[in-house]
């Protein structure tokens, strides 16, 4: 047991060379702003927003400034106010409840299953506390739309999809972000396209897009949004509907582009070295893999399993041990948050009563990146050093 892994949890691969050279060109031309164009030119952002609504199947798209603000812009665009109650995940990040709080909202948490999903039962029984369910696809974990879709138009709730972690993944074939009246990507650097930051907004809604390109800034020129609405949408909406901006620009979007072409290949990468280090998990005592369900078909750029029942002093032991051989492993079970593994107790802006249930699941969940930089053999050893450690532990403890 003497293995170290020298590997990085956090080096991304670099943008393509299609993307470095668009975005030199970008800056050659000084023309950074979306609505900066000469005559005959099409925008980066344009042609990013027409490529990913064609690519997932959506009628209208909007480029924008983070995953964060697409979520806002979705809460606005669909008519939530100050005050309103919002129904979203308990297990999710910051950014979700942090943009319903940013519109003067209100977060209702749902509970989270062992497969990590929301609890649909959990949803079905506070479906009168919301009109809107901001739904986290989290860490990529898909639950039954179709089911979720069922409580959901049954109660006349309006579902935005955060799909920060599900770009390029679908339920029984159909794209994540497609199921609800919006879809929300992140094109964050540790997501499935990488910009530095930035995100999309897809919806087939005509004045749901058309409010949501007013509220970005776009300075009366929606017309130049090919992957928007008609003019004529904007006719009332645009008298009446803010400026809050938060536009992506065209360099973000040329680095974005050539990634967007090659999301398949990269979704099928991340895929291998997922599956591969799941495999070497399998079996190992004391820890559970998280089973996927044959409908979803998913991007596994993090892979969680369960420690079902464990202290967190022995949990806290495992992190450590792993952490000294290499392995970055993270934990939602902390009484504090740390880095990205807040959870629904820590946002002390929101008074939400206990959840003992998804208490019991959140104490379990251990979370790690997988990286495209990893190879093969990589997932290997890494799979190799949680099995070692996590079994030596659990046998101590028993």
């Amino acid at each position: 047991m003497s293995d170290v892994f020298k590997g990085s949890f956090t080096q991304q691969e670099p943008i393509p060379e299609a993307g470095i050279e668009a975005a030199v060109a970008v800056m050659r031309s000084g023309r950074l702003h979306r609505y900066n164009t000469v005559a005959g030119e099409t925008a980066q952002t344009v042609l990013l927003e027409q490529e990913f609504a064609a690519s997932i199947g959506s009628k209208y798209c909007l480029a924008v400034a983070s995953g964060g603000y697409a979520m806002a812009t979705a809460l606005r665009a669909v008519g939530v106010k100050a005050g309103d109650c919002v129904l979203t995940n308990a297990f999710t990040l910051a950014p979700v409840p942090g943009a319903i709080a940013a519109v003067g909202a209100v977060p209702v948490f749902v509970g989270v299953t062992p497969a990590l999903v929301l609890d649909l039962d959990d949803l079905e029984a506070k479906a009168d506390e919301g009109s809107v369910l901001l739904l986290s696809h989290m860490r990529g974990h898909i639950c039954d739309m179709e089911r979720l879709m069922a409580i959901c138009d049954a109660a006349g709730i309006i579902v935005i999809e955060d799909c920060a972690h599900t770009m390029g993944a679908s339920w029984k074939g159909k794209a994540s972000g497609t199921w609800g009246k919006i879809g929300c990507y992140s094109c964050q650097t540790y997501k499935h396209v990488n910009a530095g930051e930035g995100g999309l907004f897809v919806t087939d809604d005509p004045e749901v897009a058309a409010r949501a390109i007013m509220y970005s800034g776009s300075y009366m020129l929606y017309q130049s949004h090919l992957a928007g609405p008609p003019p004529e949408t904007f006719a009332k909406i645009k008298y009446e509907t803010p400026n809050i901006s938060g536009r992506m620009d065209n360099l973000r979007a040329a680095i974005l582009r050539p990634q967007l072409a090659d999301l398949a290949t990269q979704c099928a990468r991340w895929n291998e070295r997922y599956f591969a280090i799941e495999a070497g998990l399998r079996g190992t005592v004391g820890l559970a893999v998280i089973e996927r369900m044959e409908e979803e078909s998913i991007v596994g750029s993090s892979i969680q399993f369960l420690l079902d029942g464990w202290e967190g002093a022995s949990v806290q032991e495992l992190l450590r041990c792993c952490a000294a051989r290499g392995v970055e492993l993270k934990w939602f079970g902390n009484a504090e948050p740390v880095g990205f593994t807040s959870r629904y107790d820590s946002w002390r802006y929101v008074d939400a009563p206990a959840m003992p249930d998804s208490d019991k699941v959140l104490a379990g969940i251990v979370d790690m990146r997988v990286p495209l930089t990893f190879t093969l053999e990589d997932c290997a050893q890494i799979a190799r050093i949680i099995r070692e450690e996590t079994s030596r532990i659990y046998q101590s403890a028993a």
